[in-house]
C-alpha cells in the first residue's frame, strides 16, 4: 500500500522542535508567564496589597492603568502578582489529573479480563460525563476554596488522560515482550512500571502542556463562579469575579485578568500542539563535519530512485538493529535484501517509509527518494512516490471495508480524485494485477478473497498512484508455492512496465536470486555483502552469504544426511561487539575479526564485501 506517513507523523526518530509561527508564539507566551510567576510577587507584591481609601473603585488612570478594587488596591499589580498562584494551582490540578488518569488508563493492560473490563467501563463513563459538571460536583463535595477547585479540575482532567493512556497502553500490552513477561510470572505492577509506562511516557508528557492550559482555564472558571479561590487569596479567576459587577461602568477592571487567562491558556495550548507535532519523530539527518574527500566519495547518485547513506535505527535500551546501512536503487532495478530473521531487513524498509515504531530513533547521512530528502516530503508526496507491500495482506487491509473502497481512498487522498473516478481506477488496478473479475472483487471484503488475491489487491493499492519505489517486505512468505511464483512474476511485470524501482525483502535467498538484479546481504543490522544476483550462486565471497547458499537443499541433496545449517545464532542488537558480528559462527574467523569490524570494500565488478579474510 502507499507508504510513508500522513501529515507530520512519520514514526521513528528523536523529537525535533519545529519553529513554526504558532510554536514560537506558544513558547514566548509560556516563557513570559513563567517569568511573571517568579518575579511578579517580588516586584509588585507590596503594591498589590497596599490599601488606599482615597482610590476605591476607580477606573483607568495614570497611577492605576486597570483601575482599583473596593479597597483601593491597584488591579494591574494584583493581576501580575496573581500569576504565580494561578499557575501553581493549574500545575497542581494537572498533576493530579495526569497521575490519576495514567494509573486508571494503564490498569486494563495489566488486570485480569473482568477487572480490566470494569476499569475500561469506568473510563468510558467518566469521559462521557461533562468535565465542568464533574469539576463542580467534586469541588462542592470537597469544600469551596482553592483545594476543592484544584481537586475538582484534577478529577475532570483525569478521564481524558485515562483514555489517552488506555489507548497507548493497549498498543504496548500486545507486544511480545509484555506477553513474555506475563508468561514468566512477572508481577503486574512490575510489568506496568517497567514495560508499559516507559514506552508511553513521551506522548503523555507532551499532553501535559495542553492539559495545563485547560486546567488554567478551568480553575479561572471555577473561581469566577465562586467555587474556587476565596478571599483574601486571589487568582485571575477571582479578580475577574470581583470585577465583573463593574464591567458595564469600568470594563477595564475585568480586562486585565481576562487577558491574562486568555494569553496563558493560548500559550500552553500552542506549546502543547507544537510539542505534539515535534513528537512526529521524523528521521533526523546526521550533522557531521565532512571533508571535501568525504563529500566527493558520498556524492549523490545521479538518477537513483532511492539513495540511503549511513542509515541507523536505534531503540532505547534495545541496541541498534540497523547500523550505518547504505543502499542505492536505480529506476527499473530490483534489489533484494536478504538475511536471517532479525538481521534488520524489515526495520530498514520501515525506516525508508517513516514507519519505525515508537520509541525507535532513525538517523542517516542521506535518505533520498527521487532526489529529495524524505524529511522534506509531505505525507501526500511520500505516499505517492513510495508504495509498501507487506507480508500479511489480511493485516494490511481493513477487514471492515470493501477492497475497492480501500484502493479508491488512495486516489481520493493522494490525488484529489472524485469518488467515481477513484472507484474506476481501483477496478482498473485490480485488473492490472491479474485479479479475475476485478469489479466483483472490488465489492468484496478482504476475508472473502484468497491469500493470493489479497496480496494482489495490496500490490494494486500501491499502484493506485505512480510510485517511483515499491518496497515489498516478504510479500510471498504466507503463500503457497504456486501463488508465490505468480506474485513474483507480477512484481517483475510491474517493474518492467512502469520502470518502478523495487526493494524486495526476504529470508529466502533462492527467491531473491531468481527475482532480483542485485542482492544485498544483511547480518546483525549491517550489510556484509552486495553483489549481482547472477553471481550469487557461484561468486559469493562472504562466509555468511556462502553459508546461506549452502543451506539451500536441491534435487541433488543427500536426503540421508541432516540438512545443512549455520551453527550458532545471530546476536541480538544489544550484544553486537566491536568486531565482525558473524565471527562467533564463522570457521575462518581470526583475532582481528573479533576485535575490529571490517569495512564494506569493492571485490570484483558490482560486488562489495565486508570480511577480513576475503582478498
Amino acid at each position: 500500500m502507499p507508504g510513508g506517513t500522513t501529515g507530520d507523523r512519520p514514526a521513528g526518530g528523536r523529537i525535533r522542535f519545529r519553529w513554526s509561527g504558532p510554536g514560537v508564539a506558544g513558547v514566548v507566551l509560556v516563557a513570559l508567564m513563567a517569568v511573571l510567576a517568579v518575579v511578579g510577587p517580588l516586584v509588585w507584591g507590596d503594591t498589590a496589597e497596599r490599601i488606599d481609601a482615597a482610590a476605591i473603585l476607580q477606573g483607568t488612570s495614570p497611577e492605576h492603568p486597570l483601575g482599583t478594587d473596593n479597597l483601593g488596591r491597584d488591579l494591574l499589580a494584583r493581576v501580575l502578582v496573581a500569576g504565580r498562584f494561578s499557575l501553581a494551582l493549574a500545575l497542581a490540578a494537572t498533576l493530579i489529573g495526569a497521575v490519576a488518569g495514567t494509573i486508571l488508563g494503564t490498569l486494563p493492560s495489566v488486570l485480569p479480563r473482568r477487572a480490566a473490563r470494569l476499569a475500561t467501563g469506568t473510563v468510558n463513563a467518566l469521559v462521557a460525563f461533562p468535565g465542568l459538571l464533574l469539576a463542580m460536583f467534586t469541588a462542592v463535595v470537597s469544600g469551596l476554596g482553592a483545594r476543592g477547585a484544584v481537586l475538582g479540575i484534577g478529577v475532570a482532567i483525569a478521564p481524558g488522560f485515562a483514555r489517552l493512556t488506555q489507548t497507548l497502553a493497549a498498543t504496548v500490552a500486545g507486544a511480545d515482550y509484555v506477553s513474555a513477561a506475563r508468561m514468566l510470572g512477572v508481577p503486574r505492577r512490575r510489568i506496568l512500571a517497567r514495560h508499559v509506562l516507559p514506552n508511553i511516557a513521551e506522548p503523555l508528557i507532551l499532553n501535559l502542556a495542553q492539559a495545563l492550559g485547560g486546567a488554567l482555564l478551568g480553575l479561572a472558571g471555577m473561581s469566577f463562579l465562586g467555587l474556587g479561590v476565596q478571599p483574601p487569596d486571589f487568582d485571575w479567576g477571582r479578580l475577574l469575579f470581583d470585577g465583573f459587577p463593574r464591567i458595564y461602568v469600568t470594563p477595564e477592571v475585568a480586562l486585565g485578568p481576562a487577558a491574562a487567562v486568555a494569553l496563558a491558556g493560548i500559550g500552553f495550548n500552542l506549546l502543547g500542539d507544537a510539542l505534539a507535532r515535534a513528537a512526529a519523530r521524523t528521521p533526523v539527518p546526521r550533522e557531521e563535519a565532512r571533508t571535501h574527500e568525504k563529500e566527493t566519495e558520498s556524492a549523490p547518485e545521479p538518477g537513483a530512485v532511492l539513495e540511503v547513506r549511513d542509515l541507523t535505527v536505534t531503540f532505547p535500551g534495545g541496541g541498534t538493529p540497523v547500523r550505518e546501512l547504505s543502499l542505492t536503487v536505480a529506476p527499473g532495478e530490483i534489489v533484494g535484501l536478504v538475511g536471517e530473521s532479525g538481521s534488520g531487513k524489515s526495520l530498514t524498509a520501515a525506516a525508508i517509509g517513516g514507519l519505525v515504531p515508537y520509541p525507535g530513533t532513525v538517523t542517516y547521512g542521506r535518505l533520498h527518494l527521487g532526489g529529495r530528502d524524505v524529511a522534506t516530503l509531505s505525507g501526500k508526496e511520500l505516499g505517492t512516490a513510495l508504495a509498501m507491500v507487506f507480508q500479511d495482506p489480511l493485516a494490511a487491509l481493513n477487514p471492515a471495508l470493501k477492497v475497492g473502497g480501500q484502493l479508491a481512498e488512495v486516489a481520493v487522498v493522494h490525488q484529489a480524485a472524485s469518488r467515481a473516478e477513484a472507484r474506476r481506477r481501483a477496478v482498473d488496478r485490480l485488473g492490472h494485477v491479474h485479479l479475475p473479475e476485478p469489479a466483483k472483487h472490488a465489492g468484496q471484503h478482504p476475508h472473502e478473497l484468497s491469500g493470493g488475491m489479497r496480496q494482489r489487491a495490496v500490490i494494486a493499492m500501491g499502484l493506485m498512484g505512480t510510485p517511483r519505489l515499491v518496497v515489498a517486505d516478504e510479500p510471498t512468505t504466507a503463500l503457497d508455492v504456486t501463488v508465490q511464483r505468480q506474485i513474483l512474476r507480477l512484481l517483475r511485470e510491474v517493474v518492467a512496465e512502469t520502470g518502478t524501482a523495487l526493494v524486495f525483502i526476504s529470508h529466502d535467498i533462492a527467491v531473491v536470486g531468481e527475482l532480483c538484479d542485485r542482492v544485498v546481504v544483511m547480518y546483525a543490522g549491517r550489510v556484509v555483502e552486495e553483489l549481482p544476483a547472477d553471481r550469487l550462486a557461484t561468486g559469493a565471497a562472504h562466509p555468511y552469504t556462502r553459508a546461506l547458499i549452502a543451506s539451500l537443499p536441491d534435487l541433488d541433496t543427500d536426503r540421508t544426511r541432516p540438512l545443512a545449517g549455520i551453527p550458532g545464532t545471530q546476536p541480538s542488537p544489544a550484544q553486537v561487539g566491536p568486531g565482525c558480528a558473524f565471527a562467533p559462527r564463522c570457521a575462518l574467523a581470526t583475532a582481528q575479526c573479533t576485535a575490529e569490524r571490517p569495512e564494506l570494500i569493492p571485490h570484483g565488478p558490482g560486488q562489495r564485501v565486508a570480511c577480513w579474510e576475503v582478498s
